[in-house]
Order: C-alpha cells, then sequence, then structure tokens
C-alpha cells in the first residue's frame, strides 16, 4: 500500500491499466485511495506464530479439538433446530467416495449423472416424506428455505404480508424477516388460538410442525384459516416425525419444508445442512432452485437432466425467482443414502422412539417439585419445562455433572427450558437427568 510500485504478479493490470484506473477515479496514487485510514493502521503488525510440520500443526488442531465438547461425550438433551440421531455407518461411507465428495454444482448432465441421480431420488423421498407434489434439489438449510417458500407466496398471490405464528422459531423468523425487509414485505404475528386474526392481502400463513416449543399444531384448521382469506399455507416440519405423523401436504399445505439435517447428517456449529423444498404442482414455475428430471436419451437409456433452473444465471433476470447457487448436494446425498438405509419402517420406528422416549422424561420430570409442564397437547421430541430456577443456573449445575441440558426459552415462557429427548438417550441418561435436576430443585 505504501509502496505502489510494489504489485502482486496474480493482478494482470499494466502500469499503464492502473494509471487509467485512477485518472478514471479521479485520485494521483493509489496512497490517496487510503487517505482516510492513519497511517498507523494500515499495515499493522500480524502476531502471527511460527511456522509448524504437519506433524505440530495436527498435534495443534486436536489439541483446540479436545477443548470442545461434542454431543456423544454423555448426555445431551439440546435440540431447538439441530437434532442428535443415530446414523448408519453406510452414510458416511458412501459419502465419502471420491465421486460424491467432490462433485459440485452438475452443469454438464454427460459427467454428473450419479450426481443428479442422487438429487432425483432425494426429490423423490422429499415428496414422499411430506405428500407433496415436487421438490426441489435442496436449499441452504431450513430456515433459508422456509424464508423462500414465503417470498414465493408473494410471487404466487401478489401480496406482501406475511403471517407468522407465535410458536415458530425465533432463529427462522429472524432469518425470514432479513429476506422479507428488503423487498417490501410485511412480517407479522398470530397466535393459533381459537382462530387466527390474518390481515388483508396476506400472501402466507407461516407454520411449524411440530412447532419450535415440540408441539403439533392444528394444520387442519390453520389450513381452513388460510385458504379462507385467500392466504396459501406455508408449513416447516421435521422430517423425522413424518414417521408416525401425516405430512402437511396432507392437510392441503401449500408448500412444504424443512432442515434436513436430522436425516443422517451430523451435529455440527453451523453447519453445513440442507434445506428440504416442495410444494404443489401449480405453484411449480415459482419455485426457487432447480429441479432434476429423469429421461431417456437416444437409445432409450435412462439419464438425468436439469430440468427447471430459475436463477438470474440460467435465465432472464425478470423471470428468476431466487439466486440460490448450490443445492447443498453432498448433504443431500448423506440424507438419501440415510432415508434409503433405514426405510419406511425404520424411519418410523425411530420417531416412534423419540415420541416415547420423550414422554417418559416428560412424565418424571413433571412429578418433581418444583418443575411442572407449561404447555398442554400432544408433543413429538421436545418440551417445554416450567423450573423453579433460571435455567441458565439449571444448565450450569447439569453440566457439572456431565450433563447438557436443554435451551433457555425464557424470553418465551418464563423460566422455561425447551428439552430434547431422541432415540439416543438411553433410560440411564433420562433417568440421571431427573435425578440431577431434582438435586439441583
Amino acid at each position: 500500500m505504501d509502496n505502489p510500485s510494489t504489485f502482486s504478479p496474480y493482478v494482470p493490470n499494466t502500469e499503464a491499466d492502473r494509471q487509467a484506473i485512477l485518472q478514471a477515479i479521479g485520485v494521483a496514487s493509489v496512497q490517496e485511495l487510503f487517505g482516510d485510514i492513519p497511517r498507523a493502521f494500515r499495515n499493522p503488525a500480524l502476531n502471527i506464530p511460527a511456522p509448524l510440520s504437519e506433524l505440530e500443526l495436527m498435534q495443534e488442531f486436536e489439541a483446540l479439538a479436545a477443548e470442545n465438547r461434542h454431543a456423544f461425550q454423555g448426555p445431551c438433551f439440546l435440540g431447538a433446530g439441530a437434532y442428535r440421531h443415530f446414523i448408519p455407518a453406510v452414510v458416511q461411507a458412501i459419502a465419502s467416495r471420491g465421486e460424491f465428495l467432490t462433485a459440485y454444482t452438475p452443469y454438464q448432465p454427460e459427467v454428473s449423472q450419479g450426481t443428479l441421480q442422487v438429487i432425483y431420488e432425494l426429490q423423490s423421498l422429499t415428496c414422499q416424506l411430506f405428500d407433496m407434489d415436487v421438490s426441489n434439489a435442496g436449499m441452504y438449510d431450513g430456515a433459508t428455505s422456509l424464508a423462500e417458500a414465503a417470498l414465493m407466496a408473494c410471487r404466487i398471490t401478489h401480496r406482501y404480508r406475511v403471517a407468522c405464528l407465535d410458536t415458530l422459531s425465533p432463529l427462522y423468523r429472524q432469518v425470514l424477516e432479513t429476506y422479507a425487509r428488503p423487498q417490501g414485505v410485511e412480517v407479522y404475528t398470530v397466535s393459533p388460538g381459537t382462530s387466527v386474526p390474518m390481515r388483508d392481502d396476506t400472501a402466507c400463513l407461516v407454520a411449524q410442525h411440530p412447532n419450535f416449543f415440540g408441539y403439533l399444531e392444528d394444520l387442519s384448521r390453520l389450513e381452513q384459516e388460510a385458504h379462507k382469506q385467500g392466504a396459501l399455507l406455508v408449513v416447516s416440519t421435521d422430517p423425522i416425525a413424518m414417521g408416525m405423523f401425516r405430512a402437511p401436504g396432507s392437510y392441503g399445505a401449500d408448500m412444504v419444508t424443512a432442515e434436513g439435517q436430522p436425516l443422517g447428517i451430523p451435529v455440527s456449529f453451523g453447519g453445513p445442512y440442507i434445506g428440504l423444498f416442495s410444494c404443489k404442482s401449480q405453484y411449480v414455475r415459482q419455485m426457487p432452485g432447480r429441479i432434476v428430471g429423469r429421461t431417456v436419451d437416444g437409445q432409450g437409456r435412462t439419464g438425468y437432466v436439469l430440468t427447471l433452473q430459475t436463477r438470474e444465471q440460467h435465465i432472464r433476470r425478470e423471470r428468476a425467482t431466487s439466486n440460490i447457487c448450490t443445492s447443498e448436494a453432498l448433504m443431500g446425498l448423506m440424507a438419501t443414502v440415510y432415508l434409503a438405509t433405514v426405510g419406511k419402517q425404520g424411519l418410523r420406528q425411530v420417531a416412534e422412539l423419540c415420541y416415547q422416549k420423550a414422554h417418559y422424561a416428560a412424565s418424571l420430570i413433571q412429578r418433581i417439585p418444583g418443575y411442572s409442564l407449561h404447555l398442554r397437547g400432544a408433543f413429538f421430541q421436545e418440551f417445554v419445562v416450567r423450573c423453579p430456577r433460571p435455567p441458565a443456573e439449571i444448565n450450569a449445575a447439569l453440566l457439572n455433572k456431565g450433563i447438557v441440558g436443554g435451551l433457555d426459552v425464557s424470553e418465551q415462557i418464563p423460566n422455561g427450558l425447551l428439552l430434547c429427548v431422541t432415540e439416543m438417550n438411553s433410560r440411564q441418561e433420562i433417568e440421571a437427568l431427573v435425578r440431577a435436576l431434582a438435586e439441583v430443585a
């Protein structure tokens, strides 16, 4: 910066090019571009440690990793959007194969048949899970998938208000508002009481089922309320719950989205995950992302192609529905292998174990003096407990006993602790949690 004669050999501009650029923007030198930055801060000294060998670097990383506690190092009852489920070994084995691990966006179908077939299978399985007509190749994650569905409803209805149930995940709500606000879409909250007081010109009603607190919504009534007022019904769901509960599509939902992480993808801080996205067939032209289709070539052999692409990179910008530029194909592969491995009956067994273990834990906890279940109704694998002390204190005491507690939801429910129990939690772990909660109280 202080020596303009020193330039990177990887920058193709010649000295004449640089002078022409400077003249065009009206400055005399490169230094002038950075004149507002105090000189002391332009090239600060970097406290970079000495270089390490590969062996030393691996040891350094292992030491840093050892400071974390992962979800399998003891009882864990934390959910709220990322869930610990059993992952068959075959999922990682197939996902680690070189031809899949290094595959990216399949722009050239003639060399991407395997990747395209995986995406096609994922789409098919997603439609079966949610009882919907069509599915795309995947989105970034569950939150952005839901946000894209709300914007899609606005395009379909030409309305620019979105109603969200107050039982929607606060994180999903934040992402939805981030997507909606720059486009002039108003997001407001409604309560799923005896009626849903939606405003005029509402594009869609957004519901989470099971909701953020783990409880099931009355989708049949919500569908009637939404459609009666000319709005669409958008549902975010848990794919594991589909193993034992009716799919949102069977209730008349117009769009169904989900976070695909529970389907064979490990719990990790920040992902990567995959958003599942499906809709009714009449809305397919407004669906974001891309769709893989199956066809035959000139010799009658099965082949897979990108059938629908709605990015501005592929079609006229004014007709594009989304700028999503990846389908999280590797995560989609893991979800596809998981579903193919466990099958319909296996998924039902996983869902039933989550349901039964969660209800067993809840039945024991509500017997402890000072604790109670705040909400009533059917819940899946998560439930809210009202605690006799602030949940932060409860969780700290649990962690001292080697137990990862739940999520503090005191902002929504006073002294509320959101606990999650999946098939991974043994009876011994559940009873250890109950004893620890009793001691803490």
